[in-house]
């Protein structure tokens, strides 16, 4: 089974997975952008947001996402795979910039993914002013600078990209305690 953990920055992906790594000692976690050598690299790029193109970032992902199929979801497609991140990310991100077609992306996705989605996306949902309080305690990356408002439009587009791609999509209030939130998940994988 794949899986993607999704959601906006600090909305507590990285904490959800640490916590289904105790529950799953041998499941396969992973992250895209970010998670071959080549996405690594990619990464570095998207998140210094120096492109001055949306739709070459948007093809950066699609490299990342081609590159992460092949090396760590295709050969692992027996093994339950906990992803932070999917191509719903890449969709709902393209979707707010709005530079792409819908039908486009779609069609983007597949040829980057061979077809192969999560079988079931969580999102864990933030809302403005929990978003904006975690935000006020850290250093911003490139992404989190854009603000809370185009954070908050990459959540609800979130919803939209799931929908585009056909994917189940199980939403979870981010505000919960880390373990109310990682029974929810636990209770929607079995």
């Amino acid at each position: 089974m794949y899986i993607a953990i999704e959601g906006i920055d600090t909305a507590g992906k990285s904490t959800q997975i640490q916590k289904l790594k105790e529950h799953f000692s041998d499941a396969v976690i992973t992250k895209e952008p970010g998670a071959t050598e080549v996405g690594k690299k990619i990464r570095e790029i998207v998140l210094s947001a120096k492109t001055k193109s949306k739709k070459a970032e948007f093809l950066l992902f699609l490299a990342d996402r081609a590159e992460h199929i092949k090396e760590v979801i295709e050969p692992n497609h027996e093994r339950l795979i906990i992803s932070d991140r999917s191509a719903v990310s890449g969709v709902a991100y393209a979707l707010v910039q709005g530079e792409i077609e819908k039908k486009e992306l779609v069609w983007l996705n597949n040829f980057a993914t061979n077809g192969i989605y999560p079988s079931k996306i969580f999102l864990l949902k933030l809302t403005k002013e929990e978003l904006e309080f975690r935000l006020s305690q850290k250093k911003l990356d490139g992404i989190e600078l854009r603000g809370a408002e185009y954070l908050l439009n990459i959540q609800e587009a979130i919803i939209e990209a799931a929908k585009l791609l056909n994917l189940e999509l199980c939403s979870i209030d981010a505000t919960k305690s880390i373990d109310e939130i990682t029974k929810e998940i636990l209770n929607n994988i079995n």
